[in-house]
């Protein structure tokens, strides 16, 4: 009966072990999930329930914080509409001028390499960098896109220094930093099996229909991966629209000088910018808190809609 017994202490410390190597190998991503995500979260739900300029001591305030967000805040809708339009227009404009450049490229015969390179050195430009040379081209005085305009007849719009077009020329911003999509999109439209398409041209599928019926099933894992990325990374758009508001604006920017984003009239405000404007500029900590978990539960609420919504993008299973 003993010897029967005697394999189970072992198998239970072969088990352990087993256990600790994989926790061993896991750790890095713990440490890293706890001190970048994890706590940050949870001060922030801390201190969205909490008077807190970052000099005193905080205090309790329960509710107050998020009631202000929600109800109280003059600039949180003209915010968060800015931020929900450059979600919509700017991501899937992103993602269908993406798609169209990789699939123009890859049926280039020559000279394929210079225009994937040419397309995609915008993308290394830095964001600041990229803004101001923007601007400067879309200057309503003296920039040369409206030179052009106007030598052929055309009257150029103000550009970033008009509301109806500030947003638009964010979007132009973005499109001409394509870059990454076309990269992604270039890459699985190259692996698409040739055999499809050989095997649709002998069915009489034409252009359009090889495109309908082999090229978007083989890609929408792509599409939907560059659509939910596309719409977290513009729920945080900041620096291109905080920068090219302030050099539309032309107030010159010193030491110490706090100039009040969303140039002109709000129509670049976005909800990052006035998250750092009540974190840091006016020292109201636990109304930042509060927007900043507004901004993460629209973020993740739209991320889920896209991901139970999968069905309509990705090619149903048997």
């Amino acid at each position: 009966m003993a010897a029967t017994l005697s394999p189970a202490p072992e198998l239970r410390r072969k088990h352990r072990r087993e256990r600790l190597r994989i926790l061993g190998f896991l750790s890095p991503w713990l440490v890293g999930f706890s001190v970048f995500f994890g706590y940050p979260l949870i001060a922030t739900v801390y201190f969205s329930f909490m008077h807190y300029n970052q000099i005193e001591q905080p205090a309790f305030v329960g509710l107050r914080n998020w009631k202000y967000v929600l109800t109280q805040m003059p600039l949180f809708g003209p915010a968060l509409w800015n931020t929900l339009w450059l979600v919509v227009v700017m991501v899937a404009l992103r993602v269908v001028f993406g798609l169209g450049v990789g699939l123009l490229i890859t049926k280039i015969k020559s000279g394929a390499g210079f225009f994937r390179t040419a397309f995609y050195l915008p993308y290394l430009a830095p964001p600041v960098a990229a803004t101001v040379a923007f601007v400067f081209l879309l200057n309503p005085a003296s920039g040369p896109v409206n030179e052009i305009l106007g030598a052929v007849g055309i009257r150029g719009p103000e550009w970033f220094n008009d509301p109806a077009w500030a947003k638009p020329s964010l979007v132009l911003l973005s499109l001409w930093g394509i870059g990454d999509l076309m990269v992604i999109f270039m890459a699985a439209l190259l692996d698409v099996p040739k055999e499809q398409y050989e095997a649709a041209e002998l069915d009489g599928a034409g252009a359009w229909g090889k495109f309908r019926y082999v090229t978007w099933p083989s890609i929408t894992p792509i599409v939907l991966f560059a659509v939910v990325t596309g719409v977290v990374q513009t729920m945080q758009y900041y620096t291109q629209a905080l920068v090219a508001g302030k050099l539309a604006s032309g107030v010159s920017i010193g030491p110490g000088s706090v100039i009040q984003p969303g140039y002109p009239d709000h129509s670049t405000l976005t909800v990052p910018q006035l998250i750092y404007s009540l974190g840091f500029q006016n020292f109201n900590t636990g109304a930042a808190c509060a927007l900043s978990l507004v901004l993460f539960a629209i973020a993740m609420a739209v991320t889920t809609l896209l991901m139970r919504k999968r069905a309509g993008l990705l090619p149903a299973d048997d």
